[in-house]
């Protein structure tokens, strides 16, 4: 009884882990629409909503914690309860970056954006996908989508180095526009950084499956020596 038990709770645990990831995918989404249309009353009902995703978080940890104490939880489902409460802070930091972007909405409230917005909303669509495909491969136990997964950091990387670009010359060409500037560079900023703890995710996941800690944020090269 004891081992059916232990079963169904990481089920539920991990089904709120997709539920958790599901709110700050559509966070992400929804803070770079309120800056691309500059809808101020979005942004703000967003930043409030922020306070749910700390909820889910916390009690997603709370049925964890209780569930090791309960439990007793040994080797490979002690590996998935510690990897699920670093995903879960990993998603609550996820939903501050988009809290942050829906911040910068309402802080430049009606001044004129520099330029339409094509290469930030693009790398919001990227991040989460890359956010969405790596819960899926934790929850699978899927080491070898969560392997695959931080190559594609690099396009986020190299969107948001175009980003830095381009606006660095609307600074230069005008000083007028630093803070403008300045705005969607941190918007673009946190994005990045979301492709970033997704790898993190991607390494908690091969913690679980092997028991080994990688590091994947590397080369490609690098890379494909691990591989």
């Amino acid at each position: 009884m004891s081992r059916e038990i232990l079963d169904r709770r990481i089920r539920e645990l991990r089904d709120n882990v997709l539920i958790l990831g599901s709110m700050v995918e559509q966070a992400t989404l929804d803070a770079v629409n309120t800056l691309k249309h500059r809808d101020i009353q979005a942004a703000r009902q967003l930043y409030r909503d922020d306070e749910r995703i700390n909820q889910k978080r916390f009690d997603i940890e709370n049925a964890c914690l209780i569930t090791i104490a309960t439990q007793q939880p040994m080797a490979h489902d002690l590996r998935i309860l510690a990897a699920i409460l670093e995903v879960i802070t990993e998603l609550e930091r996820m939903g501050d970056y988009a809290k942050g972007i829906a911040r910068i909405t309402i802080n430049i409230a009606n001044e004129p954006l520099l330029k339409p917005l094509i290469d930030i909303p693009r790398m919001a669509e990227l991040t989460v996908s890359m956010l969405h495909r790596a819960l899926d491969a934790f929850v699978k136990e899927d080491a070898e989508v969560a392997r695959a997964i931080p190559r594609e950091d690099d396009m986020i990387d190299d969107l948001y180095n175009q980003v830095q670009r381009e606006l660095l010359t609307f600074m230069i060409s005008d000083p007028a526009t630093i803070d403008r500037a300045n705005n969607l560079l941190w918007a673009a900023h946190n994005l990045e950084r979301m492709a970033d703890r997704v790898t993190n995710i991607c390494e908690r996941t091969i913690f679980v499956v092997t028991g080994e800690m990688l590091e994947l944020d590397v080369t490609d090269d690098e890379l494909d020596r691990l591989l």
